[in-house]
């Protein structure tokens, strides 16, 4: 059965519990009597409880209350906690260099607010030398410890070694964070004024970089998404 307000001349019953369109409770009238009244003030008679028993109509500006409805119901996605699982993969004898880089990655998934998976790959003879994997993954918690923890501790899943690390800022927290220095980088360009047409182009390079260099990291994939309220994500 549709659960779709009726409005106005769709309502078939005799009488109905009228609401004023302040809220306020106006009694048992008359079908015709509750039409009048809503020609009266110029708004839409809604049934809003057709199971009771007479139905409740409400008089309401039904326009507006469906667009305030679609309002508030994009606001709530807007605030709604996307927690992404990260992988990043590392060799056991990975290069200086190549784990600063890694880290990094880490580093910013954990500013985030999202979850890191830590995979070590062991490949031929490295197998047999799981404390390389152990000590790596060790090292990688310790350098990260002031964003994150070990949610899942350090262990063997066949030819790798697989590591959680969960962030200690919450999600949602990371969203407003990132929302206010937006803001704030927004409010400094309007301070300035309008961008030379130079400032524009080195930001759509440097944008253009940062995009390319996050699609050149073959090691970093999401491997899960879960979407839960605001509030929720905070009581957790």
């Amino acid at each position: 059965m549709s659960t779709e307000p009726r409005i106005n001349d769709r309502i078939r019953v005799p009488e109905v519990r009228l609401v004023g369109p302040s809220g306020e409770q106006v009694g048992i009238v008359p079908l015709a009597k509750a039409l009048e009244l809503a020609q009266e003030y110029d708004l839409d008679l809604v049934e809003v409880a057709a199971t009771a028993r007479p139905p409740v109509c409400k008089l309401m500006d039904y326009g507006k209350f469906k667009y305030e409805s679609a309002m508030k119901a994009r606001e709530a996605r807007k605030n709604q906690a996307h927690t992404v699982i990260k992988e990043m993969k590392l060799r056991p004898k990975i290069d200086p260099h190549d784990y600063d880089t890694k880290k990094g990655h880490v580093v910013r998934f954990l500013k985030q607010g999202d979850k890191v998976k830590i995979t070590i790959m062991f490949r031929g003879r490295e197998q047999s030398r799981p404390e390389l994997g152990f000590r790596l993954l060790q090292r990688l918690a310790d350098d990260v410890q002031d964003l994150g923890f070990v949610e899942s501790a350090p262990k063997q899943d066949g030819r790798n070694m697989i590591m959680v690390l969960g962030p200690h800022k919450k999600k949602t927290e990371a969203m407003a964070e990132a929302r206010a220095a937006a803001d704030a980088r927004k409010a400094e360009r309007q301070g300035r004024g309008p961008a030379t047409d130079e400032e524009d182009v080195e930001g759509e390079v440097g944008e253009v970089e940062e995009t390319e260099t996050a699609d050149a990291e073959d090691d970093t994939t999401e491997t899960a998404e879960v979407e839960q309220p605001a509030e929720a994500a905070q009581d957790a």
